[in-house]
């Protein structure tokens, strides 16, 4: 009796590891096939400083959802705010972005929204290609100007519906002053955030700004309050604070790093993009993750080494970007560059941008950048 129950037993595991054996490795193997968590990358940077160009060397990626600027919404609905008291609001609204959740965009936008009344929506690839817009290839190079034309009919619901199809969500911002604002993303679970920090000469700063001022006068407000932007001393003012914010931020990715920024942030500085672009955008796409594809080296070649000079705020097409980013050498006078070097000394000394000490040395400085444009 005894010995039958054994045998009995014996049948029973039999049969136990062959259901083991053919069920458990299907449970396996949909757990293997799972999508990746996707890349959360975020371009952190200030207005008038390359981001836009920048933005698109990850938006042009066949693997990248791209966003420019969602905070822009945040700003124009409680413009009556510092910067500071609305970081808290941006952050939410990024970490929803990053996470495909537009749904967040109901705070900012009327309930008829639609696809196109995202700000500068037609700057995403991501939302010219399919599912967002049937007319354009995943794999394209799209401008902007052709997607706005072709791409706008479609309803807001298909910007949520296309992020969730790409392995890296990409967005650029320039509306944060201090990186401990974004440490609970860093810490956060659910996100695999990288930030690129990029930074731009102030001196080509302030002359981009003042050839866009009526453009940026309401951030600007934001940004220092509107009386300390007006009179002379106005936009030395804002650039104050942007520069202050650039020495806070490299501080805190660089020099004082948390366990959680080890290999999370990455400096890069806008000039040494456009003197050597494909090397810069590779380094880029290496701390991201993402593959240099033959067809995206060559328009990154070509968008740097054209005839345009970049003048339109958000103009992003092809352009000499050498000449572009060292034209305040040529336009802007002494005097305003001695008041921005005062104003932005710690930054430039930490970034690396050498001061102009005199008119002569500008004077000189601009006949070596002459001498060496008419060489090439």
């Amino acid at each position: 009796m005894v010995k039958s129950r054994r045998v009995h037993m014996l049948l029973i595991l039999v049969v136990l590891s062959f259901l083991l054996i053919h069920f458990l490795p299907c449970s396996n193997n949909v757990r293997m096939e799972e999508k990746p968590s996707p890349v959360h990358i975020l371009i952190l940077s200030s207005w008038r400083s390359g981001s836009s160009f920048t933005g698109q060397i990850f938006s042009q990626h066949p693997s990248v959802f791209y966003l420019m600027e969602p905070a822009w919404h945040v700003w124009v609905k409680m413009y009556q705010n510092s910067a500071e008291v609305l970081h808290m609001a941006v952050r939410d609204l990024v970490r929803s972005v990053f996470l495909c959740d537009m749904s967040v965009f109901d705070a900012y936008m009327s309930n008829q929204k639609k696809k196109s009344d995202l700000f500068q929506w037609e700057t995403s690839r991501a939302l010219c290609s399919p599912p967002a817009c049937d007319s354009f290839s995943r794999s394209d190079i799209i401008t902007a100007g052709n997607c706005k034309t072709i791409c706008s009919k479609y309803p807001f619901s298909k910007v949520e519906e296309a992020c969730k199809t790409y392995s890296h969500v990409a967005i650029k911002e320039v509306r944060f002053f201090d990186l401990k604002v974004l440490y609970p993303l860093l810490t956060d679970p659910s996100l695999n955030l990288k930030i690129i920090h990029l930074v731009r000469d102030p001196r080509a700063v302030f002359r981009s700004r003042e050839n866009t001022m009526a453009d940026l006068k309401r951030d600007s407000n934001i940004v220092v309050g509107s009386q300390r932007t007006k009179g002379e001393m106005g936009p030395y003012n804002t650039m104050q604070v942007i520069c202050k914010s650039h020495v806070e931020i490299y501080k805190a990715g660089s020099q004082a790093i948390p366990s959680f920024l080890k290999d999370r942030y990455l400096l890069v500085r806008y000039e040494d993009i456009v003197r050597d672009p494909l090397a810069r955008a590779a380094q880029m796409y290496r701390f991201a993750e993402l593959h240099f594809t033959p067809e995206l080296q060559k328009w990154v070649h070509n968008i740097t080494h054209g005839k345009g000079h970049g003048a339109q705020a958000f103009d992003i097409g092809s352009r000499d970007a050498v000449r572009v980013s060292q034209a305040w050498r040529k336009t802007l006078p002494f005097q305003k560059i001695e008041k921005v070097q005062n104003v932005c000394k710690d930054a430039m000394d930490l970034l690396g941008y050498r001061l102009v000490q005199s008119e002569e040395e500008q004077k000189n400085m601009l006949l070596d950048l002459l001498f060496a444009q008419n060489s090439s």
